[in-house]
């Protein structure tokens, strides 16, 4: 019998910092519990303004760093995505206003949540800031949130 994958969508502001590399950090965990036949997993921005494109450089730096490949193209959110996916996963409050207020229906509301939900260490951070005007620090800061919840998200489903 064929199992139903769970479908998540990590959303940040544009796509090539936080998103995708929660995308690559969730994909990475699951790949490790060979659970891949589980999952399938995005990532996609409120913005369009840098479709098409890789990551952040940095971003990429600081993942590769720790061993993750953040190589998806980015894209942007639209309201099909609703009934594509199972968890709208944001990384602030500006994310959760955006998507939600796309929202057609409660059910559709109900699958936004935050990624900060699923912490275990760092507890008491709200968001994943946005490391894009920062330095190599900010990145990384993100990136210790993001394994964070992921590990969190992970052990939940």
């Amino acid at each position: 019998m064929k199992k139903i994958k769970k479908r998540l969508l990590f959303i940040c502001l544009g796509n090539i910092c936080r998103s995708p590399a929660a995308e690559g950090v969730m994909k990475a965990f699951v790949h490790h519990a060979c659970r891949d036949d589980e999952f399938d997993i995005d990532s996609a921005g409120i913005g369009n303004w840098h479709v098409g494109q890789l990551p952040d450089p940095r971003m990429r730096k600081c993942g590769a760093a720790r061993g993750y490949k953040f190589d998806s193209r980015c894209r942007q959110f639209t309201r099909i995505d609703f009934s594509r996916f199972d968890y709208i996963i944001v990384m602030d409050n500006e994310n959760y206003r955006a998507i939600t207020s796309m929202a057609r229906t409660a059910e559709e509301r109900e699958k936004v949540v935050m990624l900060t939900t699923y912490l275990q260490k760092y507890k008491g951070a709200e968001t994943v800031p946005d490391p894009y005007y920062g330095d190599d620090k900010d990145f990384d800061k993100a990136l210790d949130l993001i394994e964070d919840a992921c590990m969190g998200l992970m052990e939940e489903l």
